[in-house]
């Protein structure tokens, strides 16, 4: 298995784990708030990840060099994670998804503002295809719900966090000097940690912890198991072998992914037109597996 296909095998997985927090959290969304709830995620996946790391052969002093690195990775990802909730106290669902979907044209032009990076014309048909079947699965094959889409405060507040997000990937090759993905992901883990608490210090200790519903834990235990610690390494992984524009256009994927979490949870069964834009995702990824003539 080449490299690029184990890093394309590692966004498939990283995009059905963050699927199921849009499910997860749209039921605990309401009960707790976003600072609190992820500067709670942080710190326990990096515990989990801290003793991967001591199992898989520890901490080398190599990876202490320039630890600002790890604060401007963290940094990044808890903005997004934030604002992902901030903007969602306005923003509908179904437009803050919408938003999400311009991730991986900024994922695109932040690989080749920093990396030089170039987008293939296959590639860039691939997102341009996927980008009209994750709308269709976001709206629902409803043209009505996409004509009576309107941009406000929330979604522009989400859209920064998705630059963010974006920015993310191709910073993480610019910045890695060799560390492992676990010892990476362990010091951006850890410093978005420790940012998360001292931005979200009171709503931490105004949080009754003890009286937080079930299904707030079992949210805050998936997000920062799978959601978090296991997709921080597969995203570590994939983007130190595919170009930032591949990686990211796997976000496309999350709304096909998260209608069979909808299904699982009991949820009903799309239509038939929903499954058109599922086709269309997998359409697309097909022509970024077959795109590897330009050496990434």
């Amino acid at each position: 298995m080449t490299p690029a296909l184990k890093g394309h095998l590692s966004m498939l997985c990283f995009s059905a784990l963050v699927a199921g927090s849009f499910s997860l959290g749209a039921l605990a969304a309401n009960e707790i708030e976003p600072a609190a709830l992820n500067a709670m995620r942080f710190w326990i996946a990096s515990a989990v990840i801290g003793v991967a790391v001591l199992v898989t052969g520890g901490l080398p002093r190599s990876a202490l060099r320039a630890p600002w690195r790890y604060a401007v990775l963290g940094g990044l990802f808890s903005v997004y994670f934030v604002l992902m909730f901030e903007g969602l106290k306005t923003a509908a669902p179904v437009s803050a998804a919408a938003v999400f979907t311009l991730t991986p044209l900024m994922a695109g032009f932040f690989g080749w503002l920093l990396l030089r990076q170039i987008t293939t014309p296959r590639m860039a048909l691939a997102l341009a295809i996927a980008g009209v079947g994750a709308l269709w699965v976001i709206f629902r094959a409803d043209w009505q719900a996409f004509v009576a889409f309107e941009v406000g405060r929330g979604e522009m507040v989400y859209f920064i966090g998705c630059a963010c997000h974006a920015l993310y990937t191709p910073m993480v090759r610019k910045l890695n000097r060799g560390e492992p993905a676990l010892v990476f992901t362990f010091g951006m883990l850890v410093a978005g940690a420790v940012l998360l608490t001292i931005y979200g210090w009171g709503d931490i200790m105004d949080t009754q912890w003890a009286a937080l519903p079930n299904i707030v834990w079992i949210t805050l235990i998936y997000v920062a198991l799978f959601a978090s610690a296991a997709t921080f390494v597969l995203l570590q992984f994939a983007t130190m072998r595919l170009p930032s524009a591949k990686v990211m256009a796997y976000t496309y994927l999350t709304p096909s992914w998260v209608v069979g979490w909808e299904i699982a949870l009991g949820r009903g069964v799309p239509t038939g037109l929903i499954w058109i834009g599922v086709s269309l995702t997998i359409v697309a990824l097909a022509l970024l597996l077959r795109d590897e003539e330009r050496p990434d």
